[in-house]
């Protein structure tokens, strides 16, 4: 067995990837939330990965023999307030040193300061942040529950009724909604129009399971649920509460938990799945208090470091 350290590949930057090389990465991050149990990418990284025109710095690592060993992807919309950064190896490549060179790419790349995601709480994704002076600062858990144990019937406060999202007739009301209903989060309030209509033409966005309440003297909207059904070949299908916000004037009258039955009932009954995630802030005490009270369990951890 040679002694010798471990090559690492060459990490080369781009402004833009090609059609095959959006192909390539998509495909290596498969391999890896296979290995890993959990997907390298967020969803607000897929979707610029998939756009041309998202300004973005990519960094490609390749093997000796050319193919494909890690990717980082730097979101470079606005760097004053950070520059999002998500990067992923190959399970064959690891301990090679390539995530460490990406991550010391990314570093050198970002022109303003770094906010970093490592999807399940890996500990070399931990050692590595110690390693390059990032801090840990913020945890989001992944939750999840089984549908094939009771759902609580929901009951909606008087007065407020559920209904459909309507796509081109909703959607500047939902977006002032979310915004009150978001306000303090760092990315859900800052939803623009442009946002929606990407997520509104996504394969699988289903206007059925986008539940707003409604109030029925007005018409005004007070809360929502927003369900989506993941469905990835060789995997089972998973739903997740995507999105569940109730107005600030609408808070303590038992909305949000109404809404959520609502749209477990709503995965279980119409989408015959027997299985739900959703994501939640490890500081919002009170939707952690909820969604544990309604039966959801600890199933994962996606911490965010800060460097600058």
């Amino acid at each position: 067995m040679s002694s010798a350290e471990p090559t690492v590949d060459q990490v080369t930057r781009a402004d833009r990837l090609s059609p095959t090389e959006i192909a390539d990465v998509l495909a290596l991050a498969r391999a890896a939330g296979d290995t890993d149990g959990a997907d390298p990418f967020d969803e607000h990284t897929l979707l610029r990965l998939r756009d041309p025109e998202a300004p973005a710095v990519h960094l490609i690592a390749r093997a000796g023999d050319g193919t494909l060993s890690g990717y980082a992807h730097l979101d470079t919309t606005d760097p004053a307030a950070g520059v999002g950064v998500e990067l992923v190896t190959h399970p064959a490549r690891r301990r090679n040193g390539v995530g460490r060179a990406l991550a010391r790419g990314a570093v050198a790349a970002a022109t303003g300061p770094l906010r970093a995601w490592a999807h399940g709480d890996h500990p070399s994704a931990a050692a590595l942040a110690v390693d390059l002076g990032f801090t840990r600062a913020r945890v989001l858990w992944q939750l999840r529950r089984s549908l094939t144990a009771p759902v609580t019937e929901p009951r909606l406060p008087d007065g407020v009724t559920l209904r459909a999202f309507q796509p081109g007739v909703d959607d500047d009301s939902w977006l002032a909604l979310n915004a009150r209903a978001f306000a303090e989060h760092p990315e859900q309030g800052r939803w623009t129009a442009e946002d929606l209509r990407v997520r509104l033409a996504e394969p699988w966005f289903d206007p059925a399971g986008f539940l707003l309440a409604v109030e029925e003297s007005t018409g005004q909207l007070l809360g929502f649920h927003w369900t989506k059904v993941h469905e990835r070949p060789g995997s089972a299908r998973i739903g997740e509460v995507y999105v569940l916000g109730v107005d600030p004037a609408a808070h303590r009258g038992g909305l949000g938990r109404a809404l959520t039955a609502a749209g477990l009932a709503y995965l279980r009954d119409r989408r015959g799945l027997d299985r739900v995630m959703l994501y939640v802030d490890e500081s919002n005490s009170p939707a952690v208090a909820l969604y544990e009270r309604l039966g959801f369990l600890r199933w994962s951890a996606h911490v965010n470091y800060h460097l600058g």
